[in-house]
């Protein structure tokens, strides 16, 4: 990989941190500012299952925002975009559509069907 398609993966998971980074933000002021007393129990309920819906979504990007932080260690250290199992070079399509694999398409696919096979 190149210097540039270096540069690019970097500059594209700093981006989506950033936009996890505020999402979460919002969420927060958002959860924190509303002292709405909802006396109808069907709102309340409504409300509720938004507020669920909404942390389970943060949770994820939790998740998320912890893999690009790994990634953009990789990308200072030197060695983003290599395999973490053969050494291999990650092909670009496989980065561009998951920036934050640490597996070849080779070496995922046979973790997954030795997951599949012990029925994990």
């Amino acid at each position: 990989m190149n210097k540039t398609q270096l540069d690019r993966f970097k500059k594209q998971l700093e981006d989506k941190r950033d936009v996890i980074l505020g999402e979460a933000g919002k969420t927060l002021s958002e959860m924190t500012g509303k002292h709405d007393n909802i006396p109808d129990p069907n709102d309340r309920a409504t409300v509720e299952s938004d507020r669920s819906f909404e942390l389970r979504i943060r949770g994820r990007e939790r998740k998320l925002l912890s893999k690009i932080e790994e990634a953009l260690e990789r990308v200072k250290e030197g060695d983003y975009g290599l395999c973490d199992d053969c050494g291999e070079e990650i092909g670009l399509k496989r980065l561009e559509a998951r920036p934050v694999t640490t597996y070849c398409i080779d070496c995922k696919t046979k973790q997954e069907q030795k997951e599949k096979a012990q029925g994990k």
